[in-house]
């Protein structure tokens, strides 16, 4: 009988535990496979939460990309338009002052020919010696080709282009010729002196490639010395 209790005892305890193991492994089983779920979805959608939110970033950073050199051409633009304006005010008057081209009517200042070296002779129709000079210019102004600008300017204020033109003509000029008015007879004079408009001394000077000039000369030059004159301004 002893042992017979012991054995239905022994049974019982291993039922026990049997029904026990079995219970707690199902229940966890069924319960870890929900959170498991959860938790996939949970990171799931906070990957497609943090995926959204950086494609405006990205926009962003491209929209930033892009107008960066939108600025620095405006930057460069504004470079560009500061570096004329301050040519332009570093030139005297009497460069930029408007002048008619009496033989084809075409306006121009001394300033439109930046870049050449530009010989200027203030003369007067009735100036025989200016005359004398002109024919020398003439011997060698076709030497330096368009390198050279030629340019005779009348001092006499109130002769019309159409009497200047007829002077050219007549004696074989054919380059620039223009009336000076009085506000640029006036320039010139104030910054070569009055020597300047005294037509029979032969007054000339001559305008650098780079918009300089020389000191204003008198006297009548032989056509070799024109030619050392013009090409010791370019050098």
């Amino acid at each position: 009988m002893k042992k017979l209790f012991v054995l239905l005892m022994a049974l019982g305890l291993l039922g026990v535990l049997a029904a026990c193991g079995g219970g707690v492994s199902e229940e966890t089983a069924v319960s870890s496979e929900p959170m498991a779920e959860t938790m996939s979805d949970q990171s799931n959608e906070a990957m497609a939460n943090e995926a959204m939110a950086e494609e405006p970033m990205a926009d962003h950073n491209d929209n930033m990309a892009m107008e960066e050199p939108t600025m620095e051409t405006m930057e460069g633009e504004t470079a560009v338009s500061n570096t004329d304006s301050m040519a332009m005010m570093d030139q005297p008057a009497w460069q930029t002052i408007a002048l008619t081209d009496a033989r084809n009517g075409e306006s121009f200042t001394l300033a439109d020919f930046a870049g050449k070296t530009v010989f200027v002779e203030p003369m007067a129709t009735w100036c025989t010696n200016c005359r004398q000079q002109l024919n020398n210019v003439a011997q060698i102004r076709e030497q330096f080709g368009d390198d050279v600008v030629f340019i005779g300017l009348s001092l006499e204020t109130n002769l019309s282009s159409e009497e200047l033109a007829r002077y050219a003509a007549d004696q074989g000029f054919d380059w620039h010729f223009a009336v000076m008015t009085p506000d640029m007879l006036q320039a010139l004079a104030d910054t070569f002196g009055r020597t300047i408009t005294n037509a029979p001394s032969t007054p000339h000077f001559i305008i650098r490639a780079d918009g300089t000039y020389t000191d204003l000369a008198t006297g009548i030059d032989s056509p070799d010395q024109l030619v050392q004159i013009i090409q010791g301004a370019q050098s």
